[in-house]
């Protein structure tokens, strides 16, 4: 039994660079094209994260015997569960002859060449007050309570060698720390999502949590290693958004298709906003699908739009006019001259036009019946200034038409269906 263990942590810790994974292998150049300080791996949970920082820490401390290391993770335990003694930890991923010694009660790890790492707490920065290091591992630096106050110690002992430098291995979140990091032009970052580690988690483990989380801002976060952005002047919040979400809806007595057309179909210009919603008998809305695309020509657009109208069994389909009102419809018509259509025109600002259907997400009569990942990004980057990310907000656009006919607008006959 003993002989078998001793062969898998031989086999787990051969040759890493040829069976490490692409964002696991530490980059030659930062973002300026110099060799890195920092080099930031983000990930979704699963990755491979651990591994590449404890790898990287045994590769500085084989070929530095002075090496000086800081581990710092968000606490006391996780530091010796997850970075010392976890499955992929640094005393899984080193061959029995160069394994370190393990020193708990003096919170070290000790090579037999002389290297030293030391265990930290970001609870407690000032424990980083006064050590010297050439290298560093900080590990899920995005939760730290005290993340800056616990970097910005560890950067002031970052003092010995040619060229000390620092990994981090961190789940993103929006915390202007990380968004500094990003930016330093001495920082490498590599980025990978949960499926990138497919062939070393359970089969089980990924279906489940990404049938549950695809799409949702937790599992954009979780999973995919996204940085989910929440704009301060936004209408909407992803808390809300959240909130709000269902799996699916019910039998609805209206379902309306807008299209928001943009005004050209070349390249880098504003995407067909394409949204659809319906009304159950209780007066709650259900946003239903979100079809937009960019680079769309006129009869590409209409044709989808059309479709969507058909797949939802849809009463009208609402078109946005501003850019031709006669266009939009002739274009939609030579399309499919069967096709109800009813043309808006704006004629306030974005903004205002948003409020009102902000205020049904406030009232809690609008659900969303599935994830909108790109849909709900512009929801919750919408401001004052009327754009999204620094464009037109053409999802958001379309979305506003949708329940604004269903709310506001058209009457007709109900008639119930169920998708």
């Amino acid at each position: 039994m003993e002989e078998s263990r001793r062969n898998e942590r031989e086999w787990f810790a051969a040759d890493f660079p040829v069976l490490g994974l692409d964002h696991q292998l530490a980059p030659a150049f930062a973002n300026s094209g110099e060799p890195w300080s920092t080099w930031l791996i983000l990930g979704g949970r699963g990755a491979g994260k651990t591994r590449a920082g404890a790898e990287w820490v045994r590769s500085v401390a084989l070929e530095d015997a002075k090496a000086r290391i800081a581990l710092i993770g968000d606490n006391k335990q996780d530091v010796r569960d997850v970075m010392v003694e976890g499955v992929s930890g640094l005393l899984a991923v080193h061959r029995d002859d160069e394994r370190p010694q393990w020193l708990p009660a003096l919170k070290r790890l000790k090579w037999p060449n002389g290297a030293v790492a030391q265990l930290f707490s970001a609870e407690d920065p000032e424990g980083l007050r006064g050590p010297q290091f050439s290298a560093a591992w900080l590990d899920e630096l995005a939760k730290w309570r005290h993340a800056e106050a616990t970097f910005n110690m560890l950067q002031f002992g970052l003092r010995l060698g040619d060229r000390p430098r620092q990994v981090i291995t961190t789940t993103p979140r929006p915390i202007p720390l990380l968004k500094q990091l990003i930016g330093d032009p001495r920082t490498a970052v590599t980025h990978a999502g949960t499926r990138a580690n497919a062939f070393n988690l359970a089969p089980t483990f990924l279906e489940t949590v990404l049938a549950r989380y695809r799409g949702t801002e937790l599992g954009r976060q979780e999973i995919d290693g996204e940085i989910v952005e929440q704009r301060s002047d936004a209408l909407w919040s992803r808390a809300a958004l959240a909130q709000c979400r269902v799996t699916a809806a019910p039998p609805l007595v209206r379902i309306v298709v807008a299209v928001d057309p943009p005004g050209s179909a070349r390249a880098g210009s504003d995407a067909c906003g394409l949204v659809a919603a319906g009304k159950a008998a209780d007066g709650t809305l259900y946003v239903l699908a979100d079809e937009s695309a960019a680079g769309l020509t006129p009869q590409v657009w209409a044709t989808r739009a059309i479709a969507l109208w058909r797949r939802l069994r849809a009463d009208v389909l609402v078109a946005e006019a501003n850019f031709g009102g006669d266009m939009v419809r002739a274009v939609i018509r030579a399309a499919d001259a069967s096709v109800p259509v009813t043309t808006v025109h704006a004629t306030r600002g974005k903004y205002v036009r948003a409020e009102p259907v902000a205020q049904l997400y406030e009232q809690g009569r609008v659900r969303h019946a599935g994830a909108f990942a790109a849909l709900e990004d512009e929801m919750c980057d919408f401001g004052l200034d009327g754009l999204s990310s620094g464009r037109s907000p053409d999802r958001l656009d379309a979305l506003v038409w949708a329940l604004t006919a269903l709310t506001f607008g058209m009457r007709a006959e109900p008639r119930v269906r169920s998708l």
